[in-house]
C-alpha cells in the first residue's frame, strides 16, 4: 500500500463506521434481490460483496476474488463458486472488533483501496441529489420534487375544488407507490404546509380537518384529515398539463410518468417563498403579495417589447416594496428588503400589530391599560412567545405586566397583557420588541435550481435576485405557451386537414359511395379512397375519416358545419402561426393571463409598511423621568428619582443624599445636577476631556448609597475628578459651549461639535500648568457671560467679547483674578427676553457655610472681558476668612433649587423662599451648615409646562 492510502488499522476502522451508517448499501448472496455497490477508485471498478445492515452482517459465499473484474456480472456469483471461503452464517458481528476484522480481509486481499477517493465520489453524489432531489425549489414553479409530487397525484387522483375531499392518506399513498418513495410523514408533513393558511401566503391545498394552528400544534394524523386542490392550484398549475407544455419522466420504478416542472402560470417561487437546507447551502424566501409581483412582470413583459420601457432596480423596488406575510404584521423600513432583492441575502424586520387598550379589572371594575397584540411575526410560534414573557416577567428581565391572557379564537389572534399602573405602555412595548419575538427578523437567502444556460434540461443551485427570479419565470412562461401553442396548432392543422378531406367526400359522396361500396374489404376501400389516380385523392387520415362517416352525416347541413367549422379552423391557426412566429404576441398572451389571475386571486397586501427601519435602541425602552445625578469627590456616581427629595422650607437641614460622613473627606459630594433621563451628560474631567452618557446609564442607587465607581461607567482613572457636568437634551446647531477654568480661560464651541461624543472621551481644551476645567454651560451670541470668584467679585460681558474656537484652543482671559483668588462660578444670562422677564430673573448667590440671597440680574451691567468685576456679596463679619463663594447661578422666582453639602446632606426648596437683596448685602441663612460641613453645589431642578406638583412626577 503506497503511501497516500489508509493502512489497515485506520481503514478498518473508517469501514466500521461507514457499515455503521449504512453508507455502504446491504448486500446479499445473489439468490436474493441486492444492488450491489461499487466502489470506484482511479484505474477501475470493483464490486464489494459485503452483507451490512443496522442489525447484522453476513459472511457469504464469493468467487476466488474478493473483488471481481468491471465486466463480472453480479448475478453470476454465487455459493457454489470456488476460492477461499467467506462462508454465510447465521452468526451475526456483533462486535467492532469482528467489523474491523473483516474489513481488514478485505483491504488484505486487496490493498488498491482508495477510501478517501470514494468518500469524496460517493459524498459528492449524495450532497448532489440532496440539493436536486429534496431542498431547493425550482425557481420556475416554486416547487420542491415532494410538493409537485403531491399536487400532480392529486390531480391524478381528480381532486379538483368542485369535488369532495379525499383522506390525505389516501393521497400520501398514491405519492408513496407511484412517485416519492421516501416517509410517509416527510410527504404528510409537506402536504399539511400547503394547506395552512397561516404558513403557505397562496394555499395550494385545501384541507378538511385539523391541520395545526400558530401554536405548533400538530395537525391531526392523516387517517382522520381530508384534502383537495384549491382552486388556485387547479387554475394555474394544472390547465396546461395535458398540452404537451412540460417534459413527463419515468418515476422511480419506470411504470408512471411524471412531469418535471408544473407549467405553472404564477411565479410562486415569490408568491408562497420557500425554506430548505441542502448539503452546504440553504435557502429562505419569503412569501410576496400576487398583485405586486404580477405588476413586476408585467413591467417586465412592457420592458422586452419595448427598450425604453425597461424597468430600472428602484423602480422593481417600487412595484415590490417588500414580502407579504400570510400572518399580516407590519414590516419595518424597506432598506432590509431592497438589500435582500439586489444581492440574494438580506433581512427584513418584522413587527407584530398591537393596540393599546383599557380593560376592566377586579370585583370594583377598575380600568388598567392593556398591550393587545392581534397580529404576530410570520413564523412566530404564539404559545412559545408567551412562555418566553411569562419566564421573563418572572425573572424581573420585563417590568410593568401584571398578567397575560391569550384570548385568541377563530375570528383571529389576540394576547392581553395587562399593565400595572405605575407602567408607562410605550416604554414595556418597546421592551416586548427588544427582548421576545413581538419584533423579530427574517433573514432571506435567495437560493433555487436554475436552468443552465447550456442545457435547459439541466438544472444548477443559484443564487438569485428579484429580477433575475421573474426573468427566469417569464422565460418558462414564454416557452411554455410556445409548446402550447405549438400543440394546439398541431391539432388544428390535423383537424383541418380531415375537415378538408370530409368536404372533398362530401361534394363527391355518389362516387365516393361507389368506391366504397364496390370494395371487397375497408382496407380496399381505403387504398381506393386514397388512389392518386382516382377521383378524390385523400390521405390516409382523410380516407380513415371519410371511412367512419355515417349515413346520416351526409347531409346539406353537416356540410354547412364542416364549412362554418374549416373557416374557425383557418382563423385559429392564423392565430396560433402568430403566437409561434412573433414573441410580442406571445408577451401579449402572458400579460393577459396575468390580468385574468389577478382579477381571480389578487387582493391587497396584508403585511404593513412602516417607515421606521426598526432598530429599538435603549432609551426606547426607558421612561423619561427626572432624576438627580450625585458625583462624590473620591470618584462614585449615582443616579436617583427627583421625588425622593420632597419641597422643604428655607433653613432646614434637608435629607441626606449619599452615604459619606463627618470622617470621610473622600465621601463629600462634589457635583449635583437635575436633569431627565434621555438627556446626555457632558461629564468634564479636569483635565480637558469630556466624556458623554445617557443620563438612564448611570446606575440607580438609594438615597444613602455610596454609589458606583466612575471608571465602571467611564474609561477614566480612579484619580481622575468631574468637574463639571452638563445635560444636553438636543444639540442644536445654534448653540455654543462656554467653558471656563479656575485660573479664569474662557472659551466657547460650537455645540454640535459634541453630537458625537461618546463614552471614549473626547478633548475639548488644553489647559495650563496646574489649572483646572471647572465650568461647562451652553449658550448663544445674543448672551451675556456672568462670572464670579470665591472672593465675591463679579463681572458680566457679552458673548461675542470672544470668537468661537476649536476644541483643543485655549481660550481667552475672562477676569482679572487677585493672587490667592479663584473663579467660583459662571453662568450664562440671555439678553433676548423682555424688560418684564428680566425683571424676574435673578442671581442665586450663595456661600460655603449656608448665608444666600437673590440679587436681580439688573444690578450686573455688561463690562469687558477681562476685568476685576464688582462686589458681588460680602461675608458675615467673623467669617470673611474661612466662608467663600459657593454658588452663583441664575434662577427665577418659581423656580425650585437642590442644595448639597459635602457631606451629602441635600435640601429641596423653592427659590421664592429666599429673600432678595443687593449687591453688598450678606443675604440670610439659607441651609444650616454643620461644624466641618460646607455647601458644595446648587443645581436646579427642571420644571415642566405640565407640572401640576412638586411631589407627583408628570410623565409625557
Amino acid at each position: 500500500m503506497n503511501s497516500n492510502r489508509f493502512p489497515h488499522g485506520v481503514l478498518s476502522t473508517a469501514l466500521a463506521l461507514l457499515l455503521s451508517l449504512n453508507v455502504v448499501t446491504s448486500f446479499r448472496p445473489a439468490s436474493t434481490t441486492s444492488t450491489m455497490t461499487r466502489f470506484e477508485s482511479n484505474n477501475k471498478q470493483q464490486l464489494l460483496p459485503i452483507i451490512a445492515s443496522e442489525q447484522r452482517i453476513r459472511r457469504w459465499s464469493s468467487s476466488s476474488s474478493l473483488f471481481s473484474s468491471p465486466d463480472a456480472d453480479p448475478e453470476m456469483i454465487s455459493e457454489e463458486d470456488d476460492g477461499e471461503l467467506l462462508y454465510a452464517t447465521a452468526e451475526p458481528f456483533e462486535s467492532e472488533a469482528d467489523v474491523a476484522q473483516a474489513a481488514n480481509e478485505l483491504a488484505a486481499k486487496n490493498p488498491s483501496i482508495e477510501l478517501h477517493t470514494e468518500i469524496e465520489q460517493s459524498f459528492l453524489k449524495y450532497a448532489l441529489s440532496i440539493i436536486l432531489g429534496r431542498a431547493l425549489p425550482d425557481a420556475r414553479d416554486g416547487l420542491k420534487p415532494v410538493h409537485r409530487r403531491i399536487l400532480y397525484a392529486m390531480h391524478q387522483l381528480n381532486l379538483s375544488p368542485n369535488l369532495s375531499h379525499r383522506k390525505c392518506a389516501r393521497v400520501v399513498g398514491e405519492v408513496l407507490g407511484k412517485y416519492h418513495p421516501h416517509g410517509d410523514m416527510a410527504v404528510y408533513d409537506a402536504l399539511v404546509r400547503m394547506a395552512q393558511d397561516f404558513t403557505t401566503h397562496y394555499r395550494l391545498i385545501d384541507g378538511h380537518g385539523n391541520f395545526g394552528s400558530v401554536d405548533a400544534d400538530p395537525a391531526a394524523a392523516m387517517r382522520y384529515t381530508e384534502c383537495r386542490l384549491t382552486r388556485l392550484a387547479a387554475d394555474t398549475l394544472m390547465t396546461d398539463l395535458s398540452e404537451n407544455t412540460v417534459d413527463l419522466i419515468d418515476n422511480f420504478d419506470g411504470n408512471e410518468m411524471e412531469p418535471t416542472v408544473l407549467p405553472s402560470r404564477l411565479p410562486l417561487l415569490l408568491l408562497n417563498g420557500s425554506s430548505g437546507i441542502a448539503v452546504g447551502m440553504a435557502t429562505n424566501i419569503p412569501p410576496h403579495n400576487l398583485r405586486e409581483i404580477l405588476n413586476a412582470c408585467k413591467a417586465l413583459v412592457d420592458g422586452r417589447n419595448d427598450p425604453r420601457k425597461e424597468v430600472t432596480d428602484e423602480q422593481l423596488a417600487t412595484l415590490v416594496p417588500g414580502p407579504d406575510f400570510p400572518t399580516c404584521a407590519s414590516i419595518l423600513g424597506t432598506a432590509g428588503a431592497k438589500k435582500l432583492y439586489t444581492t440574494g441575502n438580506g433581512g427584513v424586520v418584522m413587527r407584530a400589530v398591537t393596540e393599546i387598550e383599557t380593560v376592566l379589572r377586579g370585583k370594583g371594575q377598575t380600568s388598567r391599560n392593556a398591550i393587545v397584540v392581534k397580529e404576530l411575526p410570520y413564523q412566530v410560534n404564539k404559545a412559545a412567545l408567551l412562555e418566553k414573557i411569562a419566564a421573563l416577567v418572572n425573572e424581573k428581565k420585563l417590568e410593568g405586566i401584571a398578567d397575560l391572557r391569550d384570548e385568541s379564537d377563530r375570528d383571529g389572534i389576540r394576547v392581553v397583557l395587562e399593565l400595572k399602573r405605575d407602567a408607562v405602555p410605550n416604554i414595556v412595548l418597546n421592551n416586548l420588541y427588544k427582548k421576545t419575538q413581538l419584533q423579530t427578523s427574517f433573514s432571506g437567502n435567495f437560493l433555487a435550481l436554475f436552468p443552465s444556460e447550456e442545457d435547459e434540461d439541466a438544472l444548477k443551485p443559484q443564487r438569485f435576485t428579484l429580477r433575475e427570479a421573474l426573468d427566469c419565470f417569464l422565460d418558462f412562461r414564454f416557452k411554455t405557451i410556445r409548446r402550447k401553442t405549438v400543440n394546439q396548432l398541431e391539432k388544428v392543422e390535423k383537424r383541418a386537414h380531415i375537415v378538408e378531406g370530409l368536404l372533398i367526400a362530401l361534394e363527391k359522396v355518389d362516387e365516393v359511395i361507389e368506391l366504397v361500396r364496390s370494395a371487397p374489404d375497408q382496407a380496399s376501400a381505403r387504398e381506393a379512397l386514397m388512389d392518386p389516380e382516382g377521383i378524390v385523392k385523400l390521405s390516409q387520415e382523410q380516407a380513415d375519416s371519410v371511412l367512419r362517416l355515417q349515413l346520416g352525416q351526409l347531409t346539406r347541413l353537416n356540410q354547412g358545419k364542416l364549412d362554418e367549422e374549416k373557416k374557425e379552423l383557418n382563423e385559429r391557426r392564423k392565430e396560433l402561426k402568430r403566437l409561434v412566429e412573433e414573441d410580442a404576441a406571445v408577451n401579449e398572451v402572458i400579460v393577459e393571463e396575468f390580468d385574468e389571475m389577478d382579477d381571480k386571486f389578487g387582493a391587497d397586501r396584508k403585511t404593513v409598511i412602516l417607515n421606521d427601519e426598526g432598530e429599538l435602541n435603549d432609551i426606547d425602552m426607558v421612561k423619561n423621568s427626572r432624576s438627580v445625578i450625585v458625583v462624590t469627590r473620591n470618584g462614585y456616581i449615582k443616579r436617583m428619582p427627583l421625588k425622593t427629595f420632597e419641597s422643604q422650607g428655607r433653613g432646614t437641614r434637608g435629607k441626606r443624599g449619599t452615604s459619606g460622613s463627618a470622617s470621610s473627606m473622600d465621601d463629600e459630594v462634589s457635583h449635583v445636577i437635575t436633569c431627565n433621563d434621555h438627556d446626555t451628560l457632558l461629564m468634564i474631567a479636569q483635565n480637558g476631556i469630556a466624556y458623554g452618557v445617557k443620563a438612564f446609564q448611570v446606575p440607580t442607587s438609594t438615597r444613602t448609597a455610596k454609589g458606583t465607581p466612575i471608571p465602571s461607567v467611564l474609561p477614566i482613572s480612579i484619580d481622575q475628578e468631574i468637574t463639571t457636568i452638563l445635560p444636553v437634551s438636543e444639540f442644536s446647531k445654534d448653540e455654543y459651549i462656554v467653558l471656563t477654568t479656575e485660573q479664569g480661560w474662557i472659551k466657547r464651541t460650537p455645540l454640535d461639535a459634541f453630537e458625537t461624543i461618546s463614552s471614549r472621551g473626547l478633548t475639548i481644551a488644553s489647559l495650563g500648568d496646574g489649572d483646572k476645567l471647572k465650568w461647562c454651560q451652553p449658550c448663544t451670541d445674543d448672551d451675556d457671560i456672568l462670572i464670579a470668584s470665591s472672593r465675591g467679585q463679579a463681572t458680566r460681558f457679552s458673548v461675542e467679547k470672544f470668537r468661537p474656537t476649536g476644541r483643543t484652543s485655549r481660550g481667552v482671559r475672562a477676569m482679572k483674578l487677585k493672587e490667592g483668588d479663584t473663579i467660583a462660578d459662571m453662568n450664562v444670562v440671555s439678553t433676548a427676553i423682555s424688560e418684564d422677564e428680566k425683571k424676574k430673573e435673578y442671581i442665586l448667590c450663595m456661600t460655603k457655610q449656608g448665608y444666600g440671597k437673590r440679587i436681580s440680574t439688573n444690578e450686573f451691567r455688561s463690562t469687558g472681558r477681562g476685568v476685576g468685576g464688582v462686589i458681588a456679596i460680602k461675608f458675615k463679619p467673623g467669617l470673611e476668612k474661612i466662608d467663600k463663594l459657593s454658588c452663583f447661578c441664575i434662577v427665577r422666582e418659581d423656580d425650585e433649587i437642590l442644595v448639597n453639602t459635602s457631606k451629602g446632606v441635600m435640601v429641596r426648596q423653592k427659590v421664592a423662599n429666599i429673600t432678595a437683596q443687593g449687591r453688598a448685602a450678606t443675604g440670610v441663612v439659607v441651609q444650616k451648615v454643620d461644624k466641618g460641613d460646607e455647601i458644595t453645589s446648587v443645581s436646579l431642578v427642571p420644571m415642566r409646562a405640565d407640572d401640576h406638583s412638586n411631589d407627583i412626577e408628570i410623565e409625557e
